[in-house]
């Protein structure tokens, strides 16, 4: 799903509020998310799931194409841990019952 169209969603479903105030709100809830997980912090939405970020160590890496070997520094990246609630939905028989 594209950013724009949960934007149209929330647009439907929220007709009373300004279309531009409903996509400053999301973009507020994107910048939240993205400087607490740059702090270090894990976010956690019930019933989603849970964000962190992961630390990858510094290593010597190889360029397959020209065999040149590299140093790769640390960096971090995202990691999701799914909740029960969308487990059990996206695993259902029958999509219908939610």
């Amino acid at each position: 799903m594209l950013k724009s169209q949960i934007l149209q969603k929330l647009n439907q479903k929220y007709n009373n509020f300004n279309p531009s105030d409903i996509e400053n709100l999301f973009e507020i809830f994107i910048k939240k998310i993205s400087n607490s997980l740059k702090e270090g912090k894990k976010i956690e939405i019930r019933g989603f799931g849970t964000l962190s970020r992961k630390l990858n160590k510094e290593k010597i890496v190889r360029n397959p194409k020209t065999n040149e070997t590299l140093f790769k520094g640390e960096s971090f990246k995202l990691h999701f841990k799914i909740g029960k609630t969308l487990h059990k939905r996206i695993n259902l028989k029958n999509s219908n019952e939610f």
